[in-house]
């Protein structure tokens, strides 16, 4: 039977998870992707996580914030179905998870970005009911940028 978690720093499934969510973000060591939810956790990024069996299926991590564009709402950071068991609904139960739980803390909507390539994201997310709303730019800063 399957259930969804919501996973601390330091909890010893992170050690589960990393795998599910290094399929997504395959610049991270597992170092480094403690280190960010360490960093980023007071802040109020958070990782939910889907476990069937022994095992980690799917895993996200969000954000519960205001702005004025679009009010109280979760960005989903990052929402990654570990790639054996895509098509089995994991994905779409740890959404549901996350709705329900933007539903009872108020949100107006639930949003995130998915890379350009990424098509078989986007035909997740619009099956999903998740719509285009914008384009996403970056300027990335550093040396000679």
């Amino acid at each position: 039977m399957s259930e969804i978690v919501e996973i601390p720093p330091g909890d010893e499934r992170l050690e589960a998870v990393y795998p599910v969510m290094h399929e997504l973000r395959d610049q991270l060591s597992e170092e480094e992707f403690n280190a960010r939810y360490e960093a980023g956790h007071p802040l109020g990024y958070r990782i939910a996580a889907l476990f069937d069996d022994d095992g980690c299926r799917a895993a996200a991590g969000y954000r519960l914030f205001t702005n004025f564009v679009s009010g109280l709402h979760m960005y989903i950071d990052d929402l990654v179905t570990a790639d054996r068991w895509r098509s089995h609904g994991y994905g779409r139960a740890l959404n549901e998870y996350l709705l329900e739980l933007a539903r009872r803390e108020g949100c107006t909507s639930v949003q995130l970005d998915s890379n350009v390539r990424r098509t078989k994201a986007h035909r997740f997310y619009f099956r999903e009911r998740y719509f285009i709303s914008s384009f996403h730019f970056v300027r990335l800063l550093g040396s000679g940028v």
